[in-house]
């Protein structure tokens, strides 16, 4: 018994080369993920209306009659005219039109690339908690393999006669909840795997979740990545973007108040052709109320998207400090974790061994190994904690799983 707790609390875990999956894997699975896709559709339908406004919004308007005219005593006329019309843009407008689609532009590429960066944190975390469930049920199965075991060698021993059977009930009811404890994390590992491979249905997925080593600061520093943050946030280049497409437009819709004049060619025949003429035309609309009314619009629009700009990048850097305080407190809590979790590794082995040897009862060695379990468990959610925010801080700073 005193070799089976010895070598569950000391066995090291396998450790796996990285605990992510294969970038090359996760990048195509953002690829596909269907919040990227629309970011993709959306952006080439704002680059379809980019080149439409560097068009503009006039077309040639083509208009024809042909009249049969009846005139008293002096007969029947066949008469006909045909005009070609066709607005121009003023000034100015055709420049602040190309502007707005280009900025139009600029907002769709952000915001696919934020919608890429969403997913990625949502596949950081199914990670995790797959990862996370996978990591307790590794230990606590370790756990249920030496209780079994210490199970099996008190049963010997009472029927040696060198135990009692309390001692043997004793030893099965740590068996029978551990078992309780391991059945429980098998079904969150189970559930926690199927909404990553739901989420994320091209992701290719092992059977287990690879055991994360010690986790490791990144080599950047948590402080340089914190300001990363906000310097490579799509979500900010996006309200930017959406400030000066905002602002362009309220230009656009000042300038409008002067109407874009239409001209054109007419030609006509009248009386069979007995009169003949071609001409030029010059409407000009003339603006109201309403064009009035639309520049406010647009103006008090961009003061709202100016503003809301300025938001966006206030709760970015908030994100930024949080992740940086997060993933510095995580790490340092792990490093606790495993200094506890070692120091119970070594108490339950001392008296693993005390027991063996006849000075101390089976209950105070349960006990002590109860708690090194507990202690592993602390530190089990402390390591995938630990990567958890440290990986979170990676995405937010665009430095894993993201387009530079």
């Amino acid at each position: 018994m005193k070799r089976l707790l010895f070598a569950f609390f000391l066995a090291a875990p396998a450790v796996a080369q990285t605990a992510l999956p294969d970038p090359a894997a996760v990048m195509l699975a953002l690829d596909d993920h269907p919040a990227v896709e629309a970011g993709r559709a959306r952006l080439k339908a704002a680059q379809a209306e980019a080149r439409g406004r560097a068009a503009g919004p006039h077309e040639v308007i083509a208009s024809a009659s042909i009249i049969r005219r009846r005139v008293d005593q002096e007969g029947e006329y066949a008469e006909y005219d045909a005009s070609l019309t066709r607005a121009i843009r003023l000034p100015g407008k055709a420049s602040l039109d190309r502007k707005t689609g280009m900025a139009g532009v600029s907002v769709a590429d952000n915001m696919a690339d934020d919608a890429r960066h969403q997913a990625a944190v949502s596949l950081n975390d199914l990670w995790w908690d797959w990862a996370g469930a996978s990591l307790e049920l590794a230990v606590l199965n370790r756990s249920v393999a030496t209780l079994e075991a210490a199970s099996v060698a008190v049963r010997r021993r009472v029927a040696l006669r060198d135990a009692s059977a309390l001692e043997a009930d004793q030893a099965d009811n740590a068996r029978a909840l551990a078992r309780s404890a391991a059945k429980a994390a098998a079904g969150r590992e189970l559930a926690s795997r199927a909404s990553l491979a739901a989420q994320f249905p091209t992701l290719p997925l092992p059977a287990r979740a690879p055991e994360p080593p010690a986790p490791e600061l990144p080599p950047e520093g948590i402080d340089a990545l914190g300001v990363m943050v906000v310097e490579r946030s799509h979500e900010i280049g996006a309200a930017v973007a959406q400030a000066d497409r905002a602002r362009l437009l309220a230009e656009r819709a000042r300038r409008d108040r002067f109407a874009d004049p239409s001209i054109g060619v007419r030609g006509f025949s009248e009386r069979d052709g007995a009169e003949r003429g071609v001409g030029l035309l010059l409407s000009v609309p003339l603006g109201g109320a309403h064009r009035r009314a639309m520049a406010e619009q647009s103006g008090a629009n961009a003061l709202a998207a100016e503003a809301e700009s300025l938001a966006v990048r206030h709760d970015l850097s908030a994100l930024a400090s949080r992740d940086v305080a997060i993933a510095s407190a995580a790490y340092a809590a792990w490093q606790e974790a495993a200094l506890a979790a070692e120091a119970s590794a070594s108490a339950a082995s001392k008296t693993a061994r005390g027991h063996a040897l006849g000075g101390l009862d089976l209950s105070d060695s349960l006990y002590a190994q109860r708690l090194a379990q507990e202690s592993a468990l602390a530190e089990a959610v402390a390591r995938v904690a630990a990567w958890r925010a440290i990986t979170r801080l990676r995405i937010d700073s665009h430095t894993l799983w993201m387009h530079q």
